[in-house]
């Protein structure tokens, strides 16, 4: 008998250990976690925050984790608004996957060779803060859209924003809206104003990099200019100051429709 014989009539992986690992893709990909409990309970911790304190600790350092849960209501309009504009501007329309926006990822990351973009949804970004790793491996990213789907559907939306609102990350051990209006201006979530809400939203996809209430360099004045001309056209600023929105540095563009979301 051959050795290919031997291993099922394959010349590659003998079957058991091919069975085994198709198993083992099936099992990581449909095993999720439980969610219902997400609709009272408040989370205490995260996978993230749970890493960062690992991290902290193996470097020598004492972890310090700042989060205060915070009501959606206790959240100032301007700063909800601003997320949304900046992190998920189909947040409403989507069932947790955006689909254009993975794909228009797809297509960058290909350009560019390596993963430089991951088109995540809020809802996914839940899904990964809470129940995930950092990896950026193809099988953690279906299981972040299979656990977000079921985000949406036991949860719905204003309970998946309120969380993401109260678990992302904003800075060195700063997690949630709460804690971040108090760390960098020394006010709670409800009082923050436009221009801090807008350079909060900024700074979400680099957090340790990027602090909010620093001098921006003229590229994130750019993108924190960009939110504002959005969250005009999305119609989230009031009457009276559509057109203080409109500055000289912003680009002009056609007035949103009622109910079209804001472009990306």
């Amino acid at each position: 008998m051959t050795r290919a014989e031997k291993n099922g009539g394959s010349s590659g992986l003998p079957a058991w250990l091919a069975a085994a690992l198709v198993g083992g893709v099936a099992l990581y990909l449909f095993w999720l976690p439980e969610v219902d409990w997400l609709r009272k309970v408040n989370p205490k911790t995260t996978a993230y925050i749970d890493r960062y304190v690992e991290q902290t600790r193996a470097a020598g350092r004492k972890p310090r984790v700042r989060m205060s849960w915070r009501s959606l209501d206790r959240i100032a309009p301007d700063l909800r608004h601003a997320v949304l504009i900046s992190e998920d501007d189909m947040f409403y329309v989507h069932e947790g996957v955006d689909w254009d926006s993975l794909h228009h990822a797809m297509e960058y990351n290909l350009k560019k060779k390596r993963f430089a973009r991951g088109g995540s949804t809020i809802t996914q970004q839940v899904a990964r803060n809470l129940f995930l790793s950092a990896s950026k491996n193809p099988l953690r990213k279906v299981k972040e859209m299979l656990i977000a789907r079921k985000l949406e559907r036991r949860l719905g939306k204003r309970r998946i924003l309120e969380i993401y609102l109260n678990i992302a990350e904003w800075g060195d051990g700063v997690y949630g809206a709460e804690a971040a209006c108090q760390s960098y201006y020394g006010k709670s979530a409800a009082e923050v104003g436009r221009d801090e809400a807008v350079a909060l939203a900024a700074a979400l996809p680099s957090p340790r990099r990027w602090n909010p209430s620093r001098p921006a360099r003229p590229w994130l004045v750019k993108r924190r200019q960009t939110i504002l001309e959005r969250m005009r056209k999305a119609g989230y600023l009031p009457p009276e100051e559509q057109e203080l929105a409109r500055g000289p540095e912003l680009l002009p563009s056609a007035e949103a429709q009622p109910g079209q979301s804001a472009p990306r």
